[in-house]
């Protein structure tokens, strides 16, 4: 048994080579795309196309909230795909907004002009400076100053959450919950707690990335807010499970699309 560890360990060191790094460093980035991590360029890559296109077929009408809207990009899509879906696109951004008016309008949803936190209110939204509405808006300045390395200028925002909107509608389900927040998805979901207890959230799709760094919030902080959900990641041809937490797999602080899926939800993919 000692021969065999000590025939394991120069193993190892024969790997284990300075010379080697930039072949281990190649396979790293090779493999975070094969696990759904930086597949950005487009949404069949990313795998939004594969799981929007299955994700609500079990539905007649099913009800979606788009959070973090930006100019309808995503609620368009879910209107062509289900012409029956009842969407609301929140978007706190004016500039975008009114793009996002234009669309609501040509696709049959409703464009909401707040954005969604923990709590209602009103926040300061960073943007890049000269742009019009750009998918980058942050309630966290550092997102446009550091990780985008770009000057911003504040917009004063609107805020409601999730719960205070399910109550005004009288929304008794919804089949889907997307955000898109840069970096405030986990505030975002603090404020459906109210829905999320009451299993009125079938499918929640969330970024998880380089933001979650500026907010400080770990991939192990949402499975905690959702014990009743199981956690995916987004592939071109489907949905590969987290079926375990651990943190080499899961704290990856890279563009990827997660897809928590209630145990009572009837979606497989």
């Amino acid at each position: 048994m000692a021969a065999w560890s000590t025939l394991i360990d120069a193993g190892k060191l024969l790997i284990v080579r300075k010379r080697l790094y930039p072949l281990y460093r190649l396979m790293l980035m090779i493999s975070l795309r094969g696990i759904g991590v930086l597949n950005y360029e487009n949404d069949r890559l990313s795998g939004e196309d594969y799981f929007l296109t299955h994700a609500l077929k079990s539905y007649s009408e099913p009800v979606v909230l788009d959070v973090g809207a930006n100019v309808g990009r995503y609620a368009g899509k879910v209107k062509q795909l289900y012409p029956r879906a009842i969407v609301y696109a929140f978007e706190p951004h004016p500039e975008a907004f009114r793009r996002l008016q234009l669309e609501a309008t040509r696709h049959g949803y409703t464009a909401v002009n707040m954005g969604c936190d923990d709590q209602a209110g009103w926040l300061k939204l960073y943007d890049r400076t000269g742009t019009s509405g750009s998918e980058h808006a942050s309630v966290y300045q550092d997102v446009i100053e550091d990780l985008h390395g770009s000057r911003s200028t504040a917009f004063d925002a609107e805020m409601t959450t999730v719960d205070a909107f399910v109550e005004a509608r009288k929304l008794r389900k919804v089949h889907l919950l997307k955000i898109d927040t840069e970096g405030n998805e986990f505030k975002v979901l603090q404020g459906a707690r109210r829905a999320i207890e009451a299993e009125r959230i079938d499918l929640i799709q969330f970024e998880f990335g380089a933001m979650n760094l500026v907010s400080r919030v770990y991939f192990r902080d949402f499975c905690r807010l959702l014990p009743g959900y199981t956690f995916h990641r987004m592939l071109p041809d489907g949905l590969v499970p987290l079926e375990t937490y651990d943190p080499a797999l899961c704290e990856i602080f890279a563009y990827q699309n997660i897809v928590a899926v209630h145990k009572k939800c009837p979606l497989r993919l």
